[in-house]
């Protein structure tokens, strides 16, 4: 079944690259400005530049891969081998480093519905780009990017639950049913995919949207709706037992990143966009880069 899944995507993926390929070139083509040469009086045809460039010798082999590894480590990490019972009972709290300690708590089968009607309410939000002229014009280049960023994300997810079995907050709680916290699911603390894929989903729209509509001043409610929905499902996923603070921050900054870089990397004057910088540091004991993005 995952694998039909996997051949679906990919199939509506490389669709979905060749028609944004053919809109961008209809928009520049189609979408032109007159402006007045007053030196010589007469008209001149400027081309309107798309706000995003497609680059398939990156994007293509980033998706492919992205997908391919997502599509067979989901079979996986779901699949992981249940905890004999002495296993469990063997679980310390005390082993557990003093900043995810406390998180520890029971499982809750209410809250973890709670957070999947979000995160399944997170993933169809491209349909919101159909509302916008702007964006209704790029609706199949915009899918395709972020089919890209949540392909990202899947990879990173489900690579380190994939090489990790760091057991999830309720295996360690003796009021969570014994059935939960032998099952291999239990395993899957390390990191919190629920939110990492919230955060790639809602920070791609609020950072599309002000690509877009830069002048708008409702971009800044965007950012606000996509920080507002990742603290509740960070907040709820820490409330079921999901997930220790630690595995939560990894998902939050790991989405958004994806969220935000993807698009911010296929700006066509991305080399005159000053958003975002990369500078070189030394403190006089170390050095490196860091790196620095300025919402607008």
């Amino acid at each position: 079944m995952m694998k039909k899944f996997l051949w679906c995507i990919a199939a509506i993926f490389l669709h979905l690259y060749f028609y944004a390929q053919e809109d961008s070139l209809k928009l520049i083509s189609n979408d032109s400005i007159k402006i007045k040469n007053f030196s010589d009086k007469n008209f001149q045809t400027v081309k309107k530049q798309p706000v995003y460039k497609l680059k398939p010798c990156v994007d293509i082999p980033v998706f492919a891969v992205g997908a391919g590894w997502s599509g067979y480590a989901f079979t996986k990490i779901y699949s992981k081998d249940t905890s004999t019972i002495e296993k469990i009972l063997s679980l310390d709290i005390n082993d557990i480093n003093g900043f995810d300690r406390w998180a520890v708590r029971p499982y809750s089968e209410s809250i973890g519905k709670i957070s999947n009607y979000i995160f399944y309410g997170a993933i169809p939000l491209p349909l919101l780009f159909l509302i916008g002229k702007e964006t209704r014009n790029d609706f199949f280049k915009l899918s395709f990017l972020y089919l890209e960023a949540m392909s990202i994300t899947g990879l990173l997810y489900t690579g380190s639950t994939y090489f990790t079995n760091r057991y999830r907050p309720y295996a360690y709680s003796e009021e969570t049913p014994m059935s939960w916290r032998t099952r291999g699911g239990a395993k899957n603390s390390f990191y919190a995919g629920h939110v990492a894929l919230v955060a790639t989903s809602t920070f791609f729209m609020a950072k599309v949207y002000a690509d877009y509509y830069p002048e708008s001043k409702v971009k800044w409610l965007m950012y606000g709706l996509a920080g507002t929905a990742i603290g509740t499902i960070a907040y709820l996923r820490h409330r079921g037992g999901f997930h220790f603070p630690s595995d939560i921050l990894l998902g939050i900054t790991q989405g958004t990143l994806t969220g935000i870089l993807v698009p911010h990397f296929h700006k066509h004057n991305i080399i005159k966009d000053p958003s975002l910088s990369i500078m070189p540091y030394s403190n006089g004991v170390s050095s490196g880069f860091a790196l620095s993005y300025k919402f607008k």
